[in-house]
């Protein structure tokens, strides 16, 4: 009863106080997603070595695809679920929970087995080379084995916040996060697995949350929770599923292609230890994402809940409170990218050139990021109230309309420069095309707000 009262309350509370309920606990998470996979980082630059992190490096691709079709499920069913829930229909939201779940276990283990198949032509695909290949296959793996894991246990978090529980979800990330950064220095150095050692870590760390995940939906006296009936696959749940999930899905997918092209530029301009550099500056950046991402997963139950119940005014206020959130987070990102670039880069690794090129990157990475806060709100906004084709829209558009043409056209004439520089440019466009759109759906927003308040 107390966790329908805080489905409930979605619709009833004042909105600023909601956002930093939900937010709080996501950014938390987030935060501590990004430390997870930054230790990782560090542990392998400082205890294996600088061509260690470039090969670790290579294997971003295969994450954002295996990313792709995690969110592909997880971010639809979640979203689904809020919009369920904001209409009051329980019975299809227990078959959300049971039919998601099922989905993550057939695509996280046929991704994994087809990898694994294919694993050194597609790591060769991704940019690897002779130096690279062996570090970025021996990470991989494992990663691959313990797949169905990893997109259990991201799917499962993203329902547990829909289903108005965000501090469990922020729970189990930080558990993940201590536990990895305890196992890391053991697998790394103890047990001497180098790269290996630390994907060990990973994918047990994983695991252990997600048993207490699992331990959580299996309680009957949660208003949704596993039991009989559920997991039964429904052609219209699957449907819906994907059809808001398709934006996650392209926005991943398309990271996938992005980073080929990046890895692939990297290495003909700069060579291995360039691709490093952009590992190492990535992660940086990915910090402050991962805070945005979080004020997004707190906005979406909110938007979600109050769209479905109509309640337009709730909906456009805490959208606004997630845009000017956001917008702080990525201007403090700026300043930490322009400011204090050298002391990121050394956390990394002792070897000057890579970190003279890790430098380079960061700041010319992060030069764009205040407009990337407002673009990245309003581009889970429209996800999260089920508006699928423009958030598609705005997630390829970055991507594929303006980044990609940029790589292939910088870097000629540029060099190693032109890559980084490709990235804040197609951010600024990107941001315009946005505002644009936002522009002219937040006239549409207020008209049916007015519509609806004159009708009652």
């Amino acid at each position: 009863m107390d966790n329908k009262k805080a489905t409930l309350e979605l619709g009833t509370e004042p909105v600023g106080k909601l956002l930093l309920q939900y937010a709080l606990p996501a950014i938390v998470a987030m935060v501590a997603s990004s430390l997870y996979n930054m230790v990782d980082s560090i542990f392998i630059g400082q205890g294996v070595g600088p061509m260690a992190i470039s090969g670790l490096a290579i294997t971003f691709p295969f994450m954002n695809l295996s990313g792709a079709i995690g969110a592909a499920i997880g971010v639809g069913a979640s979203t689904l679920l809020s919009v369920r829930l904001g209409q009051k229909d329980y019975e299809t939201a227990q078959k959300i929970l049971g039919n998601s779940v099922v989905l993550k276990i057939i695509t996280g283990i046929l991704f994994g087995a087809l990898c694994l198949i294919f694993l050194d032509p597609i790591l060769r695909f991704f940019g690897a080379t002779e130096n690279t290949l062996p570090y970025a296959r021996e990470y991989m793996v494992v990663i691959l084995l313990g797949n169905v894991f990893t997109h259990l246990y991201f799917g499962m978090n993203a329902l547990l916040r829909a289903a108005s529980k965000p501090k469990q979800a922020m729970y189990a990330t930080i558990f993940t996060v201590v536990l990895n950064t305890a196992l890391d220095p053991l697998f790394i150095y103890t047990f001497d697995m180098g790269i290996q050692g630390a994907a060990i870590a990973t994918i047990l760390s994983q695991m252990t949350a997600l048993s207490w995940q699992i331990w959580i939906f299996s309680n009957p006296n949660e208003m949704i929770h596993f039991k009989k009936g559920i997991y039964k696959l429904d052609s219209t749940i699957i449907k819906n599923i994907f059809a808001i999930g398709i934006s996650p899905f392209s926005m991943n997918a398309c990271s996938c292609i992005i980073v080929i092209f990046i890895n692939t530029a990297l290495v003909k301009y700069g060579g291995d230890l360039a691709v490093g550099a952009y590992g190492i500056a990535n992660r940086i950046a990915f910090i402050f994402f991962m805070v945005v991402m979080g004020i997004n997963q707190g906005m979406q139950p909110i938007a979600g809940y109050n769209y479905g119940a109509q309640h337009i005014d709730r909906m456009m206020r805490v959208l606004n409170l997630s845009i000017i959130a956001g917008v702080c987070v990525m201007t403090l990102g700026w300043l930490v990218g322009e400011l204090v670039h050298y002391p990121c880069a050394r956390l990394f690794t002792t070897d000057s050139q890579l970190v003279d090129m890790a430098v380079n990157g960061i700041r010319i990475n992060m030069i764009a990021f205040p407009l990337i806060g407002f673009q990245a709100v309003v581009t889970n906004f429209f996800q999260s109230i089920g508006k699928a084709k423009i958030s598609i829209f705005l997630s390829l558009s970055r991507q594929m309309l303006f980044l990609l043409p940029l790589l292939v056209i910088l870097p000629p004439y540029w060099g190693v420069d032109g890559v980084w520089a490709s990235l804040p440019l197609s951010d600024t466009i990107s941001f315009i095309v946005t505002f644009i759109i936002m522009a002219r759906y937040m006239k549409k927003f207020k008209l049916q707000h007015k519509s609806l308040s004159n009708g009652k």
